[in-house]
């Protein structure tokens, strides 16, 4: 996390510096990426650099974080366009992101080289690893009556095995290089499978 001398710095120079790093970030992956071009970018001494964040690691993650938990709101707003339909939602999210121009460049760089610390910022700001907060503030958006869960364990387990998917989704679309088209039709037979369940009905 950021320094509080960060926090004290006035919103347009928070936002100066964070677009010189997301600038830097877009161009080369996090362990290629120099702060020597932060700085320059954002017209600080590199000293100052130091006063607000840690490392190139800190300052990454502070902007992998913000991002994650405006996915997540927006998120949130998809949901309640759909009246609560949980797979119109995913796919809708899915095709926002993978026709972000803006921040292409940064998630293609994020999601080729992910980490587990990466993967667990998203995974976080949607439903961590318990039924705990980000997930209970979802839930209560999901409209459960047309899906085959039991209670909320398994509403959990289901958003976990749909976000999943979804992440690697995303990284097949950059890794592939996948025309935007492609990719979402692939996105969407995932999630026909899933909603249409894997077992014949007369195995089951």
């Amino acid at each position: 996390m950021p320094k509080s001398t960060f926090f004290n710095l006035p919103e347009h120079k928070k936002d100066h510096l964070l677009h010189a790093a997301k600038e830097e970030f877009s161009r080369v992956p996090l362990n290629e990426a120099s702060i020597a071009n932060i700085v320059k970018t954002a017209e600080i001494p590199r000293g100052s650099f130091y006063q607000y964040f840690e490392d190139k690691e800190d300052v990454f993650y502070y902007l992998l974080m913000k991002h994650a938990e405006e996915k997540r709101k927006e998120f949130a707003v998809i949901m309640n366009q759909n009246k609560g339909d949980l797979f119109a939602t995913i796919i809708d999210a899915f095709e926002i992101i993978i026709k972000d121009e803006v921040n292409y460049k940064f998630l293609k760089n994020t999601f080729l080289h992910l980490t587990h610390k990466t993967e667990s910022i998203f995974a976080k700001s949607f439903h961590d690893y318990g039924l705990d907060k980000p997930f209970d503030q979802m839930s209560v958006l999901i409209d459960q009556s047309n899906l085959n869960v039991e209670d909320e364990k398994e509403l959990f387990h289901l958003f976990r095995m749909v976000t999943t998917i979804t992440f690697q989704n995303i990284v097949d679309k950059f890794a592939l290089d996948l025309p935007i088209e492609q990719a979402l039709e692939n996105f969407k037979i995932e999630m026909r499978l899933l909603q249409r369940g894997l077992l014949k009905t007369d195995h089951v």
